[in-house]
């Protein structure tokens, strides 16, 4: 085979692969939703529940300054028994 032969022989095999690859995209007809979702929820939300957080943790902070400072509280220390 002559070398003129062997590239059209191969530009005809590699054209029928990539045919045959082609030939299995296809669209398909799966519905859409009806309500796209975000990736992320609502910023506004997010920043409300953020801010109600925030003000639970200021009070559990504000509740433990108190009792820091009340000279109320006892530490006991307990070493592990081996």
């Amino acid at each position: 085979m002559t070398k003129s032969g062997f590239r059209w022989t191969l530009l005809i095999a590699a054209n029928v692969v990539m045919w045959g690859v082609l030939s299995f995209y296809g669209t398909t007809r799966a519905a859409r939703p009806t309500e796209p979702r975000l990736p992320f929820a609502n910023s506004v939300e997010q920043r409300g529940e953020l801010v109600r957080e925030l003000r639970v943790i200021s009070g559990l902070l504000r509740e433990q300054n108190a009792l820091l400072r009340s000279g109320k509280l006892k530490v006991v220390v307990d070493t592990p028994s081996r």
